[in-house]
């Protein structure tokens, strides 16, 4: 008989967090009734994780994959080798909050037909971080997380890409949730397909879930609230981390609106890029900072680099 859950856990060198996740887990599944097993794949980490978790979680199952697949690479190892009705895929560095797990499951239990459920993210401080996503569209490129959005903080484009003028306390269907915590039904990935492993890192999600949504509805279900940490494997090489976002970018661009559309994205992020490189040069040359903006320029033109 399947698994109610396999919680799936994409690991690379945070193996202190991956502690604090996979205890938490348990806890929040303690007085559940739900089967579960719970795999973590190891995307070739030189840190202590693989090791701590054969020492201290002897039941949880690791998978080494022996080479860092991405994220997409390895949350498809995972769910390959997942056992669960429900496959709730988590970053390390998320912190299940008293039964959130339990909710979830109850949620999916309650609307059988729904593709991904997922929780309410929250900072380690408490506050809200915003996961309710619309899919992306023509000006949320130019206008989300980029100079554009810098300029024009509180411009349409990236508010109603943000599910702004949405309550954040109530549940709700949505177009996709950030990937730290979703909890996806297996019958619909295998109707959907796997993670796109042409994203690297970011988008992937995005991606996936446009596809998982023609299988049934993406609840947020806010009852539920796990901490996420957010972005403590990425963080350890920013400039990859830049360059993987916009690559990724332009990629889904290409994919979903075309290749003409994503030349032109290709040419305003790289000019972006270029804008950020000199202004960062000029506040050197000022003598302003200057450790910070030689750190700046370093990652700014290792990213104009890749752009070509």
């Amino acid at each position: 008989m399947a698994l109610d859950c396999s919680v799936v856990i994409i690991s690379w060198n945070v193996a202190d967090l991956l502690r604090q996740c996979l205890t938490s887990i348990d806890q929040s599944l303690a007085a559940s009734t739900y089967t579960y097993e719970v795999i973590v794949v190891d995307n070739a980490s030189h840190d202590a994780s693989v090791a701590m978790v054969r020492h201290e979680f002897p039941s949880v199952q690791i998978i080494e994959t022996g080479a860092n697949l991405g994220y997409a690479g390895g949350v498809n190892v995972g769910v390959a080798a997942a056992q669960g009705q429900w496959i709730l895929v988590l970053n390390p560095d998320t912190v299940m909050q008293a039964d959130a797990i339990p909710q979830l499951l109850d949620w999916a239990q309650a609307h059988p037909a729904a593709s991904v459920i997922g929780p309410q993210l929250r900072y380690p401080d408490g506050s809200i971080q915003s996961s309710r996503r619309r899919l992306p569209t023509k000006a949320s490129y130019f206008f989300e997380s980029t100079l554009l959005e810098r300029w024009w903080p509180a411009n349409p484009w990236a508010a109603a890409y943000r599910c702004a003028d949405l309550p954040d306390d109530q549940p709700q269907q949505v177009e996709w949730l950030m990937g730290a915590a979703l909890l996806v039904r297996k019958s619909a990935i295998e109707q959907a397909g796997a993670m796109d492993r042409r994203f690297w890192m970011y988008s992937e999600e995005v991606d996936w879930q446009a596809r998982l949504g023609r299988f049934g509805p993406i609840w947020y279900v806010p009852q539920a609230v796990i901490i996420h940490h957010e972005g403590k494997s990425s963080e350890q090489a920013p400039a990859r981390k830049h360059w993987a976002f916009q690559q990724s970018k332009l990629r889904y661009a290409a994919l979903y609106e075309g290749p003409a559309f994503a030349t032109a994205l290709h040419f305003f992020l790289a000019s972006s890029y270029l804008y950020e490189l000199l202004v960062e040069s000029a506040k050197w040359l000022l003598g302003h900072k200057r450790q910070l903006r030689w750190q700046r320029m370093q990652i700014y033109w290792q990213v104009l680099r890749q752009f070509g």
